[in-house]
């Protein structure tokens, strides 16, 4: 195993700076930072979902995903290093078509809720989104792989389609965005 932890503080990030995979440092605002920190907050808030009763199915994909993004977190904290390769990507549209299959056709908007699980998972759905934007801009300024971009972006829609199973599974279903409200 790799290097081990023994102490959490090392006082070396007091300056406003922090150590890249490479040994780099950088500002912990720069966009880098900003990249991989968003997909940790991602891989929180999948965490939140699994704190959650979910079904066995969607409790094993969404830890195999967790291990994922943090495998992607390190590709965005090492420049040059790959950790997301297209099979992990088509591995999501797999599942994503597996779990949407049952789904009804979407006619409406969703909004975020159906119960507590589908409500947290629509909150990691939306903080992947942003991982993927923060992704998008750092790969405006360095070079970011495409696979990283896309295995965010496939991922958002896996956890759309897990929102709605789950709003279903609850008993609670999902809820529709209202159109029709301000015309009464």
């Amino acid at each position: 195993m790799g290097n081990r932890l023994s102490k959490i503080y090392t006082r070396t990030g007091d300056d406003g700076t922090t150590g890249l995979g490479d040994g780099r440092r950088v500002d912990k605002d720069s966009a880098r930072v900003e990249a991989y920190g968003t997909v940790d907050e991602a891989n929180s808030a999948i965490g939140l979902v699994l704190a959650a009763p979910v079904p066995d199915d969607v409790r094993v994909l969404l830890t195999a995903v967790q291990h994922q993004l943090f495998d992607l977190g390190g590709e965005l904290c090492i420049p040059g290093h790959a950790a997301i390769f297209d099979a992990d990507i088509e591995r999501l549209e797999q599942r994503l078509d597996e779990f949407n299959a049952d789904l009804p056709a979407l006619k409406d908007f969703i909004l975020p809720g159906g119960g507590e699980a589908a409500a947290r998972c629509h909150v990691a759905r939306t903080v992947v989104r942003r991982a993927e934007r923060e992704a998008v801009a750092l790969s405006r300024l360095e070079a970011v792989r495409p696979e990283a971009v896309r295995y965010l972006n496939r991922l958002s829609d896996l956890l759309f389609v897990l929102a709605r199973v789950l709003a279903r599974d609850s008993g609670h279903g999902e809820v529709v965005w209202n159109h029709e409200r301000r015309r009464a």
